[in-house]
């Protein structure tokens, strides 16, 4: 049986008619001469677009990702410049290596070792380009940003930072302030590459960089004496230099905003936080005639959406008109007229949920942010069929509407510059003053045709959250904090979200559960609910009104490190870092077993130099050592982990401290050690029927001395079946479906996790063997807590009604297999643990037995 497909084609687009005429007093150039089959897709009002799910494909190197790669995106800290100091502000960059090997070369485009020089060059034509190093990518490569404005001294510069605190921090005196008014200068961010097969972007970037830097006229000026404009110039290195989608973690960086697993992510989080860019542009690839947002619905429910919608739109006309003006037609160039998913199509191109870099900068203080897909393909099949000339072709068609789609984002900021300002305080004055937010309509947001009340979404704020401060509540105040959202805090007791605030809706966005929103469309563009609420192990309530008690701004969480001065030890294994401390005292050779509670014990430490790797443990994972009396019934021993799973998974069991190494089916036949495992991990890329002769017999033999298998999905199950291990039918829901699920545990696996659970593409089981334990189950009723979740059009199966009690999570005695995802995307961190218990329940361990033995008596009956 084969891993349920997540990938879908690139968005179809609709054919728009539209007038090609030039914006008048356009900036700067006038690209070139493009081909990619359009095909219509409906427009608002007629029938509804077919599932249009975009993913990360099937990548076979995805979850292969060095270990160098995670270790550095665990550790990896983006480096804060002083927003006092003036511009220009020069920084000689080091050239790195020329590697003939880069994907850029064969398009004609810029290869990463090209960068630098570049980029010294054009700091060198005049003194309006700055260049900085921002951060480093999971593999090591620097990443820039490029700031051009009018020269600004330390003086000014500081003026500048000071009106932008003003702004988000006092809104109200903000929008009265002359001084703001006349000499604020608007930021821009153009955010280049974050998929690094889509890699235009970069290049349309330096050549407006270098146009800016030199050109004398009017608009030129004033343009950059009244604005900032960042440039992102590759956000994503590794995969520009690889030719993949993701990062050499094996990351989609697009998905991975507010998780922020990845440096890249943090940069770009850090970016719009600093930087607080009023107009965002986005440049991704590819999709003909050139898709621009704002988007079809759902709209997502916590922005202030009709400032978002006014400025978006308006600023997706002037770019529409660029990009067409540009004279390509289908006929001679292969490309299409611009598409405008909120005016041309009815949903599938959502923003629901805040992972995309646009809908993540909404929160943040843009006003107007768009994801642009240019038109042509030269990624993927195209890359490697077309002729080398062909891509040369669209390549440079691609960057000419880049730069179309940035020069009208440029004349748009400076002939709105005072609405978008004001409309940026605005958001923040609604945030600060709690005041409600303004549904969309044709009366609230004039001038944008075809609002009707699908667009119509807002919700309820809660006065406050509050967060009881364990291992976890820890990790997810510094993580609020890392997002520039306000915490607060007693002297004890819990920490406080207060909902007055500026950032209040990526706070909601952050915390609240979400809204099971399946009958609002047929289909979503990405998931559909991420609550850290639910999903991150803390406890995280809304509450109608703040403590009385006087409450403080925190810079950071109090530490939860401590280690019980007497006694034995007692580490919970309920939180990943408790996990990851585990696995390093493991390595250290310290002693520990596990409890009949599944918790870890250690034996009072007898020795100095054991208490101190206890103590440093505690301190470096943020964890707490509890003293205990309950008794440690099974030694526990480093695991060696054997894994065919998704880069998310994989990047997840390292943050844990799992040592792993990844296996396929290709890896397996070529001759795989199984000396060097202690368990197998199996989600995807492991197909048994394509194993060779000699590959299953290795395999049986290592399965059948006590090693034990940990499963998820349709393939997890289906192998574990295969090999004996376990006896189950597993039944997929609607492949589409995804969010955030009730859950029931009952078994040992399960203890202390969450009463939650993220489904995608859901699985739960039915016909159980006789030996066969149920550790979780989906709550009766509707398990949905929010997310989208509907049956199938054809025949009304795999709804959340069809998994409604049936188990989710089951186990026998050489086997886990689950129907959840707890690893997504190493997103819901409150469901790691599950895996963690699972790989130690199941591991060989050196005295032959395991963490734990089965009960064999009788079997347990299937849950409904």
């Amino acid at each position: 049986m084969r891993t349920i497909a997540r990938a879908v084609p690139p968005r179809p687009v609709l054919l728009t008619a539209v007038a090609l005429t030039t914006a008048a007093g356009s900036l700067l150039l006038q690209p070139r001469p493009a081909d990619a089959t359009p095909r219509p897709v409906p427009r608002r009002g007629s029938a509804p677009d077919p599932t249009i799910r975009e993913g990360s494909g099937p990548d076979h190197y995805a979850a292969r990702a060095p270990v160098t790669a995670t270790r550095r995106a665990l550790t990896a800290t983006v480096p804060r410049t002083d927003p006092s100091l003036g511009y220009p502000r020069r920084h000689l960059l080091s050239p790195d290596p020329t590697n003939p090997a880069d994907t850029s070369l064969k398009l004609g485009l810029t290869p990463y070792h090209a960068l630098a020089p570049r980029l010294n060059s054009l700091q060198q034509l005049g003194d309006r380009v700055s260049v900085e190093v921002v951060g480093v990518s999971s593999a090591g490569h620097r990443l820039y940003l490029v700031t051009v404005t009018a020269p600004e001294t330390t003086a000014q510069a500081t003026t500048q930072e000071r009106m932008r605190e003003l702004i988000e921090n006092a809104p109200a005196t903000a929008a009265k302030s002359p001084e703001i008014k006349a000499g604020y200068k608007t930021p821009v961010l153009f955010d280049n590459n974050i998929h690094g097969d889509e890699r235009e972007g970069t290049d349309a970037s330096l050549d407006l960089i270098q146009q800016l830097a030199t050109a004398n006229d009017t608009n030129t000026k004033d343009l950059l004496a009244h604005s900032r404009l960042y440039f992102n110039i590759t956000a994503n290195p590794d995969g520009r230099i690889a030719g993949t989608r993701a990062n050499a973690n094996g990351f989609d960086l697009n998905r991975d905003l507010i998780t922020a697993s990845q440096p890249e992510s943090r940069t770009i989080r850090a970016l719009t936080i600093d930087k607080q860019p009023a107009v965002l542009l986005d440049l991704h690839g590819y999709v003909n005639g050139t898709l621009i947002e704002p988007t079809t619905p759902p709209h997502g429910e916590n922005y202030e959406y009709d400032l978002f919608l006014k400025n978006t739109y308006a600023n997706a006309l002037g770019m529409e008109t660029a990009v067409n003006a540009l004279g390509y037609t289908p006929a001679t160039d292969g490309v299409s007229p611009v598409h405008i998913p909120f005016r041309d199509q009815t949903e599938g191109w959502d923003d629901w949920p805040p992972v995309f870099t646009p809908q993540y900068a909404a929160f943040q203080g843009a006003v107007a942010a768009h994801t642009v897909e240019i038109p042509l393909q030269v990624n993927n099949s195209a890359y490697d069929t077309l002729p080398t000339a062909e891509l040369h072709r669209r390549a440079a068609i691609n960057v000419a509407v880049a730069g179309a789609a940035m020069r009208a984002t440029l004349n748009f900021a400076r002939s709105h510059r005072s609405s978008l300002i004001a409309d940026q305080i605005e958001m923040f004055r609604r945030g600060a003053t709690g005041a409600e937010q303004v549904p969309v309509s044709p009366l609230t947001v004039p001038g944008v045709p075809g609002i009707g009340p699908e667009d119509v979404y807002t919700t309820d704020f809660p006065r406050a959250y509050t967060i009881a401060p364990d291992t976890a509540g820890a990790r997810l105040v510094a993580h609020l904090i890392a997002n520039d959202v306000r915490v607060l805090r007693a002297a004890t007791g819990p920490y406080v979200v207060d909902m007055h605030q500026p950032k209040r809706g990526l706070a909601n966005a952050l915390l609240a559960d979400g809204r099971d929103i399946s009958d609002k469309v047929t289909a979503m563009y990405d998931i559909s609910a991420w609550s850290l609420g639910r999903l991150w192990g803390a406890t995280v309530e809304p509450a109608p009104t703040l403590p009385t008690t006087p409450l403080t701004a925190i810079a950071a969480p109090s530490p939860v490190a401590h280690v019980a001065p007497h006694g034995d030890l007692r580490l919970p294994l309920t939180d990943p870092a408790e996990f990851a401390a585990l696995n390093s005292l493991l390595r250290q050779g310290i002693p520990v077993r596990r409890s009949p509670d599944g918790s870890a014990v250690l034996p009072e430490p007898g020795t100095n130099s054991a208490r101190a790797k206890v103590t440093e443990a505690a301190k470096a994972y943020d964890v707490a050592f509890e003293a205990t009396t309950l008794p440690g019934v099974t030694a526990l021993h480093p695991l060696r982990v054997a894994a065919a799973v998704t880069a998310g998974e994989l990047f997840a069991l390292r943050e844990m401290g799992f040592d792993v190494t990844p296996v396929s089916t290709d890896i397996l036949n070529a001759g795989f050690d199984w000396s060097k495992a202690d368990v197998l991990f199996v989600s995807t890329e492991l197909e048994y029927d394509d194993l060779t002769p000699t590959a299953r017999t290795a395999l049986h033999a290592f399965l059948s001395s006590g090693h034990g298998l940990v499963g998820r999905g349709i393939t997890g199950t289906a192998f574990a079946s295969t090999t004996g291990l376990l006896t189950a039918t597993p039944i997929s829901g609607t492949e589409e479906a995804n969010g955030v699920v009730r859950v029931v545990n009952s078994g040992e696996v399960t203890t202390g996790a969450p009463p939650y659970g993220f489904v995608y593409a859901p699985v739960w089981f039915t016909e159980l063997g006789p030996d066969i334990h149920v550790e979780q189950s989906y709550a009766t009723g509707n398990p949905l807590l929010a997310g989208h979740w509907r049956t199938r059009a054809a025949d009304g199966t795999g709804g959340p009604g069809d998994a409604a009690g049936r188990p989710s999570v089951i186990s026998s005695r050489h086997a886990v297999v689950f129907g959840t995802e707890p690893l997504f995307r190493d997103h819901p961190k409150g469901e790691l643990p599950q895996v963690g218990r699972a790989l130690f329940t199941m591991a060989h361990t050196n005295d032959g037995t395991r963490a734990r033995a089965h009960a064999s008596s009788g079997s347990v009956e299937e849950s409904r």
